[in-house]
């Protein structure tokens, strides 16, 4: 059976590290920048339903000081990160849409 799993999260989640541990397990990590992420949900589960694929989501629900911090420590540092001020984590967190049960399968880790 194929198995697609949405992370989920703003950065500074923890998205990619969570995400290591599914390729421990053999899966693929698809890298996908956030913004992209968050417009494109409901066309992904779209394009799966044919091949019979419910996708689950992670939702890494981490609080606001420690995402600033992270993204702080880590600007530019590797290759997933998209560089962010300050002022755009921010932002970004702050209007970050969570993801519900509605849409699927769903595992919050905080």
């Amino acid at each position: 059976m194929s198995r697609v799993i949405f992370m989920c999260g703003p950065s500074g989640s923890g998205k990619s590290t969570y995400a290591r541990r599914f390729e421990e397990d053999g899966m693929v990590r698809l890298s996908f920048d956030a913004e992209m992420w968050r417009r494109m949900r409901e066309e992904y589960r779209a394009l799966l339903e044919p091949a019979g694929v419910v996708p689950e989501t992670v939702y890494l629900a981490t609080d606001r000081a420690t995402v600033l911090e992270r993204v702080r420590a880590r600007r530019g540092s590797h290759p997933d990160d998209f560089v962010l001020t300050d002022g755009l984590a921010v932002e970004h967190f702050d209007h970050f849409e969570p993801p519900s049960a509605d849409e699927g399968p769903l595992e919050v880790i905080r």
